[in-house]
């Protein structure tokens, strides 16, 4: 029975253990950053007020907190209608979570015991109005019960916290969205933009193709990092939209050079000489009958600059040029955890991030190497 070509690519690529491999961590990293804040274990890892009595401590640590809600001075001012910026960095929480040592009940009062010698308040007991806690009155039992029942829990810090005292299991979980989301953002750009120049200069040739393939040389020539800076700062801003686009933007060169070949090769083909003689407009040549074409060699190169561009990211955010914080980005976790080399803490501040950078990076190079595999015909598919 005859069977299309997507089958038996599909059928190379799931015959590739690595590349499967690959593409079930993406998928479990891309849930990751949909969930979100659903699957995080803090729901403030970009809280601005990080605990100082629990900074830069060993994984596993296990705190006890009060909860108690924030003055309306102190709430999250962000604009509800900037969608994007909630869904990436969240918003500051509208409760004050403490660490404490312990507590007792005094009267109408509950009496905190400070958590770590280190601690601002070590030596000293901090009393709290119990209506001030639940933030409402009531007798004084129903307070304690209150206190009892929804102000008091003990959070299990699986990977340690950060210099600001916030959870690195969390921030690194978060960070996902930022490392997916540039490197989506960077190959839809790069694609658009390197299949438009490279499907122009390929098709007409002549002086257009010199002209065009002058201007890859050019972009060609320059590191990717250096152009990235300087895209930066000649949109003279810093954050994650700038980002996203100069990533992009140093990216469509291996686009266009791959779509350019493809094209050369193409045009003179009988399928589009009939087109032309049809009278089909250009336009619809390239999109619908050339570009086409070149599905299989685009989606393993849209992989491979997926990683380049989770990587570049990370380089600009060490740099202090591309996400600022406290926006959870991997590169600028390692960037804070190498200026802590020589603690005890910086040693897994710094490789924890690095890691989930190379994993990702590796696994979409394995799948790029199992997709590059599964659309070459001479590849064998077992039956």
């Amino acid at each position: 029975m005859a069977r299309p070509p997507g089958y038996y690519v599909r059928q190379r690529l799931w015959q590739n253990r690595p590349a499967v491999a690959g593409l079930a961590f993406i998928a479990l990293c891309t849930l990751v950053a949909l969930l979100g804040y659903w699957v995080l274990p803090d729901n403030s890892p970009n809280a601005n007020h990080g605990f100082v009595q629990i900074q830069k401590e060993r994984p596993g640590l296990r705190v006890q907190l009060l909860r108690q809600p924030l003055p309306d001075s102190a709430r999250d001012t962000q604009a509800a209608d900037n969608i994007f910026a909630t869904w990436l960095h969240g918003r500051e929480p509208d409760v004050l979570e403490t660490p404490i040592g312990g507590y007792q009940f005094s009267g109408d009062s509950i009496i905190l015991k400070p958590l770590g010698a280190h601690s601002a308040d070590a030596g000293r007991l901090r009393r709290l109005a119990l209506a001030d806690v639940v933030g409402r009155s009531g007798s004084r039992a129903e307070l304690q019960q209150a206190v009892r029942q929804d102000h008091l829990r003990t959070r299990t810090y699986w990977l340690g916290t950060d210099k600001a005292g916030r959870d690195e299991l969390s921030r690194l979980l978060l960070g996902t969205r930022i490392s997916l989301g540039i490197g989506l953002v960077a190959v839809l750009i790069s694609v658009v933009l390197g299949m438009a120049v490279g499907a122009v200069a390929g098709y007409f040739g002549g002086w257009v193709d010199s002209l065009l393939l002058g201007l890859m040389t050019v972009v060609w020539s320059i590191p990717g990092i250096m152009l990235v800076i300087a895209i930066s700062l000649a949109l003279d801003s810093k954050g994650v939209w700038v980002s996203f686009v100069a990533v992009g933007l140093t990216m469509w060169v291996d686009v266009a050079r791959v779509v350019r070949g493809q094209m050369l090769s193409l045009r003179s083909a009988t399928f589009v000489e009939a087109g032309r003689v049809l009278g089909l407009p250009t336009s619809r040549l390239i999109a619908r009958h050339l570009l086409p074409n070149m599905r299989g060699p685009l989606i393993v190169l849209a992989t491979s600059n997926f990683a380049a561009a989770i990587l570049l990211e990370a380089g600009l955010s060490f740099l202090g040029l591309g996400v600022q914080p406290p926006a959870p980005s991997w590169g600028l976790m390692v960037k804070e955890g190498y200026d802590l080399l020589g603690t005890e803490a910086g040693l897994w501040l710094t490789l924890l991030p690095g890691a989930a950078i190379s994993l990702l990076v590796l696994s979409f190079n394995l799948l790029g190497n199992g997709l590059r595999d599964a659309y070459d015909p001479k590849t064998p598919v077992a039956v």
